[in-house]
């Protein structure tokens, strides 16, 4: 028995190539809330391409990236139309951060978080709030979309400071 060309593709599928096959599948399926998410991802992404001085094919890590970009300005949106007492298109940015959620890697819990900021204290041998620099850079490609940067920062400055 064949397996159809599609379900064999799927094991390798580029981050960027499920974006596409999901918008596919989100039109077909009527969802406009997934479909406008996904167009959306994908134009930054394209975008995101094209920009500098030659344009690339991004990496999984880069599209990735990419998403998280546009789900903090979802969550930023979600956050001021609330404030403002616009709950309708707060709830609108709500919906399209979940749908980016899915496509990004699973955000660190507190505790694990706390815990790879102490490594690299440990591993940098820093200590007092002159130190974060140093800190963030050994920290950061271990949280690789998994943590917001303002919530590392916000973790590095409470353990330099201690």
């Amino acid at each position: 028995m064949r397996l159809p060309v599609r379900a064999r593709h799927d094991v390798h599928m580029t981050l960027k190539e499920k974006l596409e096959t999901d918008l596919s599948a989100a039109i077909k399926a009527r969802d406009e809330v997934r479909a406008r998410t996904l167009r959306m991802a994908l134009t930054a992404v394209k975008n995101e391409e094209v920009a500098g001085k030659r344009s690339r094919e991004l990496s999984d890590d880069d599209v990735v990236k990419v998403l998280t970009r546009e789900a903090k300005k979802r969550r930023e949106a979600a956050a001021a139309f609330a404030d403002a007492g616009r709950d309708e298109q707060a709830k609108a940015e709500r919906d399209e951060g979940a749908v980016l959620e899915e496509y990004l890697p699973a955000q660190l819990s507190d505790e694990e978080l706390s815990a790879l900021v102490a490594d690299a204290i440990a591993a940098t041998g820093a200590s007092g709030p002159r130190a974060m620099g140093q800190v963030m850079k050994a920290v950061n490609p271990k949280v690789a979309g998994r943590a917001e940067g303002g919530r590392v920062a916000a973790e590095v400055k409470r353990q330099l400071a201690e």
